[in-house]
Order: structure tokens, then sequence, then C-alpha cells
């Protein structure tokens, strides 16, 4: 959600001048697969342990698609002239856009497209995303909650609704479980991010609720005390926190119990956002001058449990 470099990463992920040199083909032995395989695991992310669950096609799909959308959002974390970055941008709405006409040239897109008619995955689902890029690049703030709804569909709802397809689902309503956990756990990152945000010059939290509590711009921009921690502030995560949370439980409630067994990754995934979102509260909120997480163990001890669960 924040920009740091201002180089394009080619195929091998390393940095070059330009935004075309993306569509350099892998080099030193490395296949597609593998590059999506080491992209994931060089993340961290909470998701990397939800697909280890998986059978060997689905982890394959969910991997690549997973890599497709690190490396967009990639554009805009290590970016730091928006001009470069929006060059990138426009560079991937062509590689999508060939990679669906059968000319992929990415390794992440190479690794994706064996997969994308068993699983519908579409273009506008990686457009969708491109787009909710951009929107970083164009806005730093955002009114009111449904301007940020709009930006976490892009870059949350619609990743959950591939996601699912990917895990397997035969009822439509599981689209719109996905939907809703992808904005609770967009949301459970905003609350995480608010510091490395501030750190960039953006502010996720509505305007509008800012106002409502009374809390200042800029005193999330110092992120020090005493500018940033007050009652004012740790009221207004709260205020945040308590949406997420009904959000999940939303979620969880909309999914088919059909489906309940093929969706346990998601439901592993929201499990460890939730530890997270209540760490992060049990801390009282003291996110601006670090990021509180969740150690690999015991996200995959959540992930295990999730699945010997099964909720």
């Amino acid at each position: 959600m924040s920009t740091k470099t201002d180089q394009t990463p080619d195929a091998n992920g390393r940095a070059t001048g330009s935004a075309a040199s993306s569509a350099a083909p892998a080099g030193g032995g490395s296949t597609p697969e593998q590059y999506v395989q080491q992209k994931a695991a060089a993340s961290g992310s909470s998701f990397y342990y939800a697909f280890l669950f998986l059978p060997p096609p689905r982890r394959a799909a969910i991997t690549a698609y997973y890599a497709f959308c690190r490396e967009v959002d990639d554009v805009v974390d290590e970016v730091s002239d928006p001009g470069v970055a929006a060059a990138k941008l426009a560079w991937w709405r062509k590689e999508a856009m060939s990679a669906f006409n059968g000319q992929p040239s990415h390794p992440a897109m190479k690794a994706l497209m064996p997969h994308v008619r068993d699983y519908d995955i579409r273009v506008d689902h990686l457009l969708a995303v491109i787009d909710g890029c951009q929107m970083d690049l164009e806005q730093t703030r955002y009114l009111d909650f449904a301007g940020l709804q709009r930006y976490c569909h892009l870059v949350a709802g619609v990743v959950g609704e591939v996601a699912s397809g990917i895990f397997g689902r035969t009822d439509a309503q599981t689209i719109a479980y996905a939907h809703k956990l992808g904005l609770a756990m967009q949301l459970t990152n905003i609350i995480r991010d608010v510091g490395d945000d501030a750190r960039r010059g953006r502010i996720y939290l509505p305007v509008s609720e800012l106002q409502q509590f009374d809390v200042k711009a800029h005193e999330i921009l110092k992120r020090d005390a005493p500018w940033g921690y007050s009652d004012r502030f740790t009221a207004l995560m709260a205020f945040q926190a308590q949406r997420a949370h009904r959000l999940y439980d939303e979620a969880i409630a909309l999914l088919p119990d059909a489906d309940r067994r093929a969706q346990k990754p998601g439901l592993m995934m929201a499990n460890i956002y939730r530890t997270l979102l209540r760490e992060i509260e049990a801390e009282n909120f003291q996110v601006l001058h670090q990021r509180i997480a969740l150690t690999p163990l015991r996200k995959l001890w959540i992930a295990m449990k999730t699945n010997w669960r099964g909720r």
C-alpha cells in the first residue's frame, strides 16, 4: 500500500531501469513454477501458510495468482516515482491482456495461465487488482468508508473471489462470503499498517472518521507520542477494529455449509488475520511506531488448528 524504490523487477525479481524490462524471461534455470513458489515463500505472508494445505493443482494455481498480486502490489510498495510506477502498472495491464491472448512473457503469468480455465480466472480479475494499485498512486486519503470500500473491493474482495474459486466452490453465495472476508482482512491490514503508511504520507482511515473522533491527520503523520497516541486515537482505532470483527462474523455467516470444507484455506487466513487483530487490540493499538506481527510458527499453528477443526 505504499512505495519504496524506483526500479522495475525483471523476471528474476532483480531491479532494472524500465517498465518494459519486466517482460524479460526467467533466467538462471528457474522455471515459472519455481519463480512463483519463491515469490510466495519469500513474502512471509499469512496466505502462504494456508496454501500448504491444498492439493498440488490448487496449490500451484493459488501460488501463481498470489505471485501476480504480489508483483503488482510491489510496483506501488517499492517505487518512489509515481510516473515510473504508473508506467509499470500500464505494462502489467498489457501483460495481462497478452497473457489471456496466449502470449504471457512474465514468469508469474506463465505459471498462472495453465490454471485460468480450470478455476474460472478471468482477465478482469487481474485488471481489477491493477486498478486498485492504481488508486494507491492517485490518492492518499479516502473521504468516507464508502470510498475506502471501493479500494478494498479491488485489492482484496476480487482477490478473495478468485481464491475461493481456486479452493473450490459449488454455491454462488460463497462469492459474497469471499468478498466480505477480503474486506475484513484488508481492514486488518490497514489497522496494522497505520504507521508504515503514514511514513509514506498515506492515511487509509476515512477522513470523516478522523473528524468523528477528532483525530488530526498531522497527529498520525508525525507517528509518535504525544502527537499520535491519545485517547482519541485509541477510540478511533477501536472503532476500526470493531467494524473489522463485525465483517469477519458476517463473512463466516455467509459461507454455505456445502463449501465449508473446500474453503478451509480461506478460514485459515481469516483466523490468522483475526488473531493479529486481537494482538493489535491487546497492544492498545500501538501501531504508529511499530508493525505488530505474528511469528511464522504461530501462523502455521493457527493454520494447522483450523485444518483440524474445520473452522
